[in-house]
């Protein structure tokens, strides 16, 4: 098997297992055994399993990130851009399978004690409210709203992955929307 799809196989294997049960959960053989990859290649491929855990978090990043903006970018006002991240989130919370914020889930089980899984959290933390601080200025809004929309959204992934409901994401945009109005 070629060293790409193999890599790939794993990654999707881990993805579902790890966000779907949670990472302390899962053990490297049942990452092996859904993704039809040898142990011996599983290991060559990612010799621990905080390094599969690094790059699960990582490829997740750019697919998260990169929808967040297919959705949001759509919208032609930039003020509206910004209650759109909202929208996107109710979106998210209401998917079959939603579990929470990865990220926070990932530092909630491992960030303690693994320096790798917890840079990969605030690296995606960061590039976020980037993102988000990058709606703000090309609104024209003041900078300082980007720390509270930034919260706000956190807030509701938090709440959303405890109450498995989408109403959070409504309340965080009417939030975010009477800041905005100010």
């Amino acid at each position: 098997m070629e060293s790409a799809v193999a890599r790939e196989r794993v990654l999707d294997a881990a993805e579902e297992l790890f966000y779907g049960r949670g990472i302390q959960s899962v053990g490297m053989d049942e990452v092996r055994g859904a993704s039809g990859v040898s142990l011996k290649r599983l290991y060559q491929l990612f010799p621990a399993k905080e390094q599969l855990v690094e790059a699960y978090l990582e490829r997740r990043d750019g697919r998260w990130r990169g929808r967040l903006a297919e959705y949001v970018e759509r919208g032609p006002d930039p003020e509206e851009r910004i209650l759109a991240v909202f929208d996107w989130l109710g979106t998210w919370f209401g998917e079959d399978g939603f579990r929470g914020c990865a990220w926070i889930n990932s530092y909630g089980e491992l960030g303690a004690t693994s320096d790798r899984v917890a840079a990969q959290v605030r690296a995606h933390k960061r590039a976020f409210g980037d993102y988000l601080a990058s709606l703000v200025a090309a609104a024209g809004r003041p900078a300082e709203l980007a720390g509270p929309l930034f919260l706000l959204a956190e807030g509701a992934m938090v709440t959303a992955g405890i109450t498995r409901s989408t109403r959070p994401a409504a309340e965080a945009r009417e939030a975010a929307r009477i800041l905005l109005a100010h």
